[in-house]
C-alpha cells in the first residue's frame, strides 16, 4: 500500500496549480512539489499524517491551504469500514466464483458428471438432492394424480388431478434420464435417499403421466359438452314454459331433443357421463311428457283450424235474406260442426281458452241459424196450411158467388189467421201478405 493514494494526490495538486505563480519560479516551485508528492505514492508504507504533508509542501507554498491538507489526509486514510466492504465483495467474489464453478460441474451432461462422480462425487451433492426431491415428488404426485383422474367422483377431483399431473410431469423432466442407473452411495449413506428409478420405470412413469394427461383432456372435453348441454337444456325449458304459441313450443321441444343427443354423445367412461346418467332419465322423462302435451296442443290447434274452416263456410250465408229450409239445415250443420271440433279440446290443453272463445261464438251463430230454420219451417208449414184451407174454400164457393156464407167466412177467417203466423224474413212472407191482403178484404 503506497504512502499516498491518487485520490489524496489528486486533491493536492489541484490546490498546488492554484498556488503556484505563472512565471519561470512558480514553475519551479510546482515541479519539485509534484515530485515529492509522485514519490510519496511510489513508496509503500504507512499513510502520510498532515504533518508530513505539511513538510513536504508548505516550505515551496507557506500560504498552502490548511484545509486542503486535511482533506487529503482524510482521502489519504480509508475508513475501517471501507476495508471490510473490501474484504467482504473479495469474499463475495470468492463464494460466487465457487458457486459457479460448482454450478458447471452439476449441468446435465454425462461427460461433466461421470467424470466428477468418480473423482470428486460429493461436487455433485445439489444434483443429487435436485434428484432425490424429484424423485420423491414425481412417484407421491403420480400416485395421487392416479387416484384423483382414475376415481374421480367431481369436477374437482379432475382440477386437482391436473394440477398433480403437472407437477409430477415437471418432476419426471427435472430427473436425468442417463444418470437413472446411477446409485451415490456417499450421499445415499448420509442422507438415506430412497430412489432405485430404472430406465424401464421411468418410461413407465412417463406413459402412466402422458395416459392420464390424455385423460384429463378427454374428461375436460366431457365435462364441456356436459356443461353445454345442460345450459342448451336448461334454455329449452324457459323457452317451452314461455312460448305463446304452439309453434314456438314445437321449437323449444326441437331444442330440448337436441340437449338429450348431446348428452348421449358424451363418452361412456368419463366423469361427465356418469354425472349425465341420472340426469338424462330425467330429462328424458319430462322430454316424453312434454312431447306428449305438444303432440295433443298440435292436435288442438288442427281441431281449431278445422273448426274456423267450418266457420267461415257457414258464415257465408247471407244472414240478411231469406233462404229456403234446405239452406238453413246445410247452413246449421257447418255450424254444428265447427262446435263439434272445439267441444273435443281438453280443459288442460293450453289453447282451451282460445277454444272456449271461438265456441262461444258458435253456439250464438248456431242459435240464430237454429230459430231462423225453425221459423221458416214454421212459416212455411203455415202457409202451405192456409194454401190447402184456401184450396178448399174455392171449391166449396160458387164462381158467381158475391157473397160468403157464415161458414165460408169462418173458413176465410182461418186462412187469414195461419197466413198471419207467416214470419218476416222468411221465404213465403211475400207471398203469405198477398194471400193476406185478399183475404182481409174480402171478409170486409
Amino acid at each position: 500500500m503506497s504512502r499516498l493514494n491518487q485520490r489524496a494526490f489528486e486533491i493536492l495538486k489541484a490546490e498546488i496549480l492554484r498556488c503556484s505563480a505563472d512565471d519561470p519560479v512558480g514553475k519551479v516551485q510546482r515541479d519539485i512539489a509534484l515530485r515529492r508528492l509522485e514519490r510519496f505514492q511510489a513508496k509503500p508504507g504507512a499513510p502520510l499524517t498532515l504533518e508530513d504533508l505539511r513538510d513536504a509542501i508548505v516550505d515551496l507554498f507557506p500560504d498552502f491551504s490548511e484545509k486542503v491538507l486535511k482533506a487529503a489526509v482524510r482521502a489519504n486514510c480509508p475508513s475501517p469500514t471501507a476495508n471490510r466492504f473490501r474484504l467482504a465483495s473479495a469474499v463475495l467474489v470468492g463464494i460466487v466464483g465457487l458457486a459457479g464453478g460448482v454450478w458447471i460441474l452439476n449441468l446435465p451432461y454425462p461427460p461433466i458428471r461421470w467424470t466428477v462422480a468418480r473423482v470428486a462425487p460429493l461436487v455433485l451433492m445439489p444434483s443429487f438432492i435436485s434428484m432425490d426431491k424429484n424423485y420423491r415428488q414425481a412417484i407421491a404426485t403420480t400416485e395421487q394424480a392416479d387416484q384423483l383422474v382414475n376415481r374421480a367422483t367431481s369436477a374437482a377431483d379432475l382440477e386437482l388431478g391436473t394440477t398433480k399431473v403437472q407437477t409430477a410431469q415437471k418432476s419426471l423432466d427435472a430427473l436425468p434420464v442417463w444418470f437413472l442407473g446411477y446409485y451415490p452411495q456417499t450421499y445415499c449413506g448420509l442422507f438415506q435417499c430412497s430412489w432405485r428409478f430404472t430406465l424401464d420405470e421411468f418410461q413407465g412413469a412417463r406413459k402412466e403421466v402422458a395416459r392420464m394427461d390424455a385423460k384429463l383432456f378427454q374428461e375436460k372435453n366431457a365435462q364441456t359438452q356436459l356443461n353445454q348441454a345442460d345450459q342448451l337444456l336448461g334454455s329449452a325449458k324457459q323457452q317451452y314454459q314461455e312460448a305463446p304459441n304452439t309453434a314456438e313450443q314445437q321449437a323449444a321441444i326441437a331444442q330440448w331433443q337436441q340437449a338429450i343427443d348431446q348428452l348421449h354423445q358424451i363418452p361412456d367412461q368419463t366423469l361427465a357421463a356418469r354425472m349425465a346418467r341420472p340426469k338424462l332419465m330425467a330429462y328424458e322423462r319430462d322430454f316424453q311428457q312434454v312431447s306428449g302435451l305438444a303432440l295433443g296442443s298440435t292436435q288442438t290447434s288442427n281441431l281449431i283450424e278445422a273448426a274456423k274452416i267450418f266457420a267461415k263456410t257457414a258464415q257465408e250465408l247471407d244472414l240478411k235474406v231469406p233462404h229456403a229450409e234446405i239452406e238453413w239445415e246445410e247452413n246449421q250443420k257447418q255450424w254444428a260442426t265447427a262446435i263439434d271440433r272445439l267441444k273435443t279440446i281438453d280443459f288442460k290443453d293450453p289453447d282451451y281458452r282460445q277454444a272456449q272463445t271461438l265456441l262461444a261464438n258458435y253456439e250464438k251463430r248456431f242459435s240464430y241459424v237454429q230459430i231462423r230454420l225453425k221459423t221458416e219451417q214454421a212459416s212455411a208449414q203455415a202457409f202451405k196450411e192456409a194454401q190447402q184451407l184456401r184450396n178448399y174454400l174455392l171449391d166449396s164457393t160458387a164462381n158467381n158467388a158475391k157473397a160468403l156464407n157464415p161458414d165460408q167466412a169462418r173458413q176465410l177467417h182461418r186462412i187469414a189467421d195461419k197466413l198471419r203466423e207467416v214470419k218476416a224474413g222468411t221465404t213465403v212472407y211475400v207471398d203469405a201478405r198477398g194471400m193476406l191482403k185478399a183475404a182481409e178484404a174480402r171478409l170486409k
